[in-house]
């Protein structure tokens, strides 16, 4: 029984830390196959999809994993204003430089002002980065977003489309804050219960996450090669430039390694699941407005993937140097 247990955490394991992989292949086969795709998949359910993501989150959640706000509050307020600020800005800067249609445009706004993405734990734990850090930056910037995404919307986009803050709030509240408080209620009530489920949760969310890319990839199938080359380098740029800055925020703060890179993650990776479905959900008349949503779930995770990997190896290869016996006067010393 112990060698199942241990053959099924390594399976477990080994589905979360091939996400890129799979969210990869998933988009692959939705761009293929479209029209099989959509028919078992449909786009309508990708809310629902990303509830399950969210319940899942909820489930790995408890009261006093917030106790982190308490503790070290400068990190936590300056890792989500970090991701606020600077996704959403370099969304619109990125817009306007390429000058992108409203409807990408719109697209890459609602990337920029969404939440940090539920992949970032696993991309932060793989890089050896701060992960009750990751964890409480995702949770705290996913319990503010049905304020901040609707605002900053608004503000970046509002100009130039029409934008109901005020649906959207609900909408957020719908599909993210409450499977979450499901989740941590279940977790708080029956902490057994939980504890038995909660250790097939990664693998299962990163199931969940390559389906939701699969279904919007598909559905968006045939815009997506009219515009991939424009949506591809925003999407690139945003992404690319945002885990610089993040890094970057780190640094200037006098922040150690892993918290940089933690940071660096954060505010890269966002919640382009809930883009999609915010775009598909009320910007319908838009359709290109759920491209760069789509695009974005698939590069942010290559990108993240290849970023843990770096520091993974950067940190690991610090380590053994540092243990490593050193020879002084013909001898050596540990």
């Amino acid at each position: 029984m112990s060698n199942f247990k241990v053959c099924a955490a390594r399976a477990l394991d080994g589905v979360s830390g091939g996400m890129a992989a799979m969210v990869l292949i998933a988009g692959g086969i939705a761009l293929k196959w479209p029209d099989a795709v959509r028919s078992n998949i449909p786009a309508s359910c990708v809310p629902w999809l990303l509830g399950v993501v969210m319940f899942g989150m909820g489930l790995a959640l408890r009261g006093r994993d917030f106790a982190l706000v308490l503790s070290r509050p400068r990190d936590v307020f300056i890792g989500v204003a970090a991701q606020f600020t600077c996704m959403s800005v370099l969304a619109f800067v990125v817009s306007k430089a390429l000058a992108l249609p409203d409807e990408v445009a719109l697209g890459v706004i609602l990337v920029g002002s969404c939440p940090g993405g539920t992949a970032s734990n696993v991309i932060a734990y793989l890089a050896r980065g701060d992960v009750a850090l990751s964890v409480t930056m995702t949770a705290c910037s996913t319990l503010l977003s049905p304020f901040m995404t609707p605002a900053l919307v608004l503000l970046f986009a509002g100009s130039s489309i029409d934008v109901d803050a005020s649906a959207m709030f609900v909408s957020i509240v719908k599909v993210v804050i409450a499977p979450i408080v499901a989740g941590v209620a279940i977790n708080e009530a029956l902490p057994r219960f939980s504890a038995g489920i909660r250790r097939a949760m990664p693998a299962f969310s990163s199931l969940v996450v390559a389906i939701i890319v699969a279904a919007v990839v598909a559905a968006s199938s045939s815009r997506l090669r009219d515009a991939a080359g424009p949506v591809a380098l925003a999407v690139v740029l945003h992404n690319v430039c945002g885990m610089l800055l993040g890094w970057c925020v780190g640094r200037l703060c006098h922040m150690d390694p892993a918290r940089r890179r933690t940071l660096a993650i954060e505010v890269g990776m966002q919640n382009s699941g809930l883009a999609v479905s915010l775009a598909a959900t009320h910007f319908s008349m838009m359709p290109l407005a759920t491209v760069p949503g789509a695009v974005f779930s698939v590069w942010h995770n290559l990108s993240g993937a290849v970023y843990a990997n770096f520091c993974a190896r950067r940190t690991d290869a610090i380590r053994n140097t540092s243990r490593a016996p050193r020879r002084k006067c013909g001898r050596i010393e540990p």
